[in-house]
């Protein structure tokens, strides 16, 4: 890998085949948690792109896809404002479906709080989440994590799909910045 790709990283926390391992798991402990259920998928755009297309793989049974994109982040910022906004919403109408959400990151909680508030009004049969990383030392709204990946210490990381001020996304590791 060229050394401008990974210049700024610190550490390496999680590496290809560790990720790769993990999400395989993932996949087949939602394939039986929903076998025979009517399952949505949901990425949250952008940082969880890759780990949904590398998870859906994994995942043996039928499913639809739609995507989200929320934000609390300024341009460039690198902290959240507790004012999540949408800015792409689903296509899907999820009455009475099972919702899975997939997500790259929960740190403080705020953004994922306020997107399944919203989606509860919509009356979906249920509703979990499944995120890569949590980064439980910058909780400040409880929040559930039904399928998680790794837990992560309080660093700013990227790879994967994260960015740390849009560069970063193509690593196909997770690092520290």
């Amino acid at each position: 890998m060229s050394t401008e790709l990974t210049s700024g990283i610190k550490r390496v926390l999680f590496t290809e085949s560790q990720i790769a391992a993990r999400v395989a798991e993932l996949g087949a402990q939602i394939s039986r948690d929903y076998a025979g259920k009517d399952l949505l998928l949901v990425g949250i755009l952008r940082g969880g792109v890759v780990f949904l297309a590398d998870l859906m793989r994994c995942i043996t049974i039928p499913c639809s896809l739609d995507f989200m994109a929320v934000t609390s982040y300024g341009v460039g910022a690198r902290e959240s404002n507790r004012s999540p906004r949408i800015m792409l919403d689903l296509r899907e109408d999820i009455l009475g479906r099972n919702v899975l959400l997939i997500e790259d990151i929960v740190d403080s909680g705020y953004t994922f709080d306020h997107l399944l508030q919203l989606l509860r009004t919509r009356e979906p049969a249920s509703l979990k989440v499944c995120a890569l990383l949590n980064k439980p030392a910058r909780r400040e709204v409880q929040v559930p994590i039904d399928y998680l990946g790794f837990e992560i210490p309080d660093v700013y990381v990227c790879g994967y799909g994260i960015d740390a001020d849009e560069r970063y996304r193509n690593l196909p590791y997770i690092a520290a910045v």
